[in-house]
């Protein structure tokens, strides 16, 4: 008895081995990837199958715009369908939903079903956001949120920006890419549901009022709007100007992955330069690159492949960049207490802005042809510019021991639980982070994912 109680009173006494989160959550980070890669397929095929169908480019950038619509009403009723059956069976039914939507789109091309069923599918990731960013947070510590949360979004990129190249394995006039979109949204739930780990509770972010945060911080409430236009319009309305500017379908592909991939490699290297200046001066940095690049598309256009290609890329690198940069700058102003509440509204603002991003681009594609696409982005980013420097002139520098770490986030998460709170807050009480959905972030994603 005596042994049995030494050998007791050293398992308690012998710390317990940190968990591993990525080995915890690797079925819903394997569940996620194949999602994204439905995901950016279903996006990039919409844009290009309805230019080849010739529908007018301002309806078509209204189909897509329903997409952030549903992910409006989708940060929305998701939680409380957590509430009342459970993360698995949510994200069953969800992805079940948008798995059937994807084939509705095959089997009824016309504007009225398509712009219907891409609701459908912004409400069914919205929710799925939700699920994944929850469960993430409920695995996730105050010493490991900021890692797993890094590997979660490139998890969500790379399979955003690998979807574009499944393009390329059948003809977009054909039912069988729709088909391929939906045998990956059914299969990113085997993983979900097969996976025997305990669920969360889901928490629900108190609201908060606009107002406020714009009182706190003005450039970086306008920075997450623009930056919710710019990623819809890329996302969106970037397979529809590729292929009215002669590309075929590898090169819409192309396009596409590139502007999306460039994002992975730049959101971390200007994170850590924000962390080290003011990030009113980066912002101001990364928009004037994005404008100068646009114009140079504009006015020396058409250019030769591989030229265009990296400029699509510097200019999708800097400028999706911005949600991440506004969130901490709002971030730098509010007290942790605030944090989680604000990063859910700042993710609602910058949904609805979306939805305004593909309506407009559409309308002045159609009124002045391709190149008001990259006009459009030069306008927003410049625009912003000058915003900021007003700005700048008008308040002084966030000092530096004040700022907030820089939290790379993505505009397509939408979970409020998942805001890293550096060592020294609660959980989730600090950082630029919101769960919603997811998300939004979700990024960004994101983002915006259509």
């Amino acid at each position: 008895r005596s042994a049995l109680r030494d050998r007791a009173g050293e398992r308690l006494r012998t710390p317990a081995v940190p968990v591993n989160p990525i080995a915890t959550t690797w079925p819903l980070l394997l569940g996620m990837g194949i999602l994204m890669l439905g995901a950016g397929l279903q996006g990039t095929l919409l844009g290009l199958r309805a230019t080849l169908e010739g529908f007018p480019t301002p309806v078509t950038g209204l189909i897509m715009s329903c997409y952030y619509v549903g992910y409006l009403l989708g940060t929305l009723i998701a939680p409380r369908l957590l509430r009342r059956v459970g993360h698995v069976r949510v994200f069953a039914a969800l992805a079940a939903l948008a798995s059937v939507a994807s084939l509705v789109h095959a089997s009824w091309v016309h504007p009225l079903p398509w712009g219907a069923m891409r609701l459908v599918s912004g409400l069914c990731f919205a929710g799925i956001y939700v699920v994944a960013e929850s469960w993430l947070n409920h695995r996730a510590s105050r010493t490991n949120r900021g890692r797993l949360l890094a590997v979660y979004m490139l998890v969500l990129y790379v399979g955003l920006g690998s979807a574009q190249f499944l393009l390329v394995l059948s003809g977009p006039q054909t039912a069988a890419p729709f088909m391929l979109v939906s045998a990956l949204i059914s299969l990113a739930m085997v993983p979900i549901v097969a996976s025997a780990q305990q669920t969360p509770e889901p928490a629900v972010p108190h609201p908060v009022r606009y107002r406020d945060l714009y009182r706190n911080s003005p450039l970086g409430v306008v920075a997450v709007a623009v930056s919710g236009m710019i990623s819809s319009i890329l996302f969106s309305m970037g397979p529809v100007y590729a292929r009215l500017s002669g590309s075929g379908t590898r090169g819409v592909a192309a396009f596409m992955a590139v502007s999306i991939l460039a994002a992975v490699l730049t959101q971390y290297p200007v994170g850590r330069v924000s962390d080290r200046m003011d990030r009113r001066t980066v912002i101001a940095s990364v928009c004037t690159l994005a404008t100068l690049v646009a114009v140079g598309i504009v006015a020396f256009g058409p250019l030769p492949r591989p030229v265009f290609l990296l400029l699509a890329a510097l200019f999708s690198g800097s400028a999706l960049t911005l949600y991440s940069l506004a969130v901490s700058h709002v971030n730098d102003k509010l007290e942790p207490a605030q944090m989680v509440a604000a990063s859910s509204a700042l993710l609602l603002l910058n949904g609805m802005a979306a939805a305004l991003g593909p309506v407009l681009t559409g309308s002045l594609i159609a009124a002045f042809g391709p190149r008001a696409y990259f006009a459009t982005l030069a306008t927003l980013t410049g625009a912003l510019t000058v915003y900021d420097l007003w700005r700048k002139s008008r308040r002084s520098a966030v000092p530096r021991a004040l700022k907030g770490p820089f939290i790379n986030t993505q505009q397509i998460v939408t979970c409020a639980g998942l805001d890293p709170g550096p060592a020294g807050h609660a959980d989730g009480a600090r950082g630029a982070r919101v769960a919603p959905s997811g998300s939004v972030t979700a990024a960004e994603a994101a983002r915006s994912s259509p």
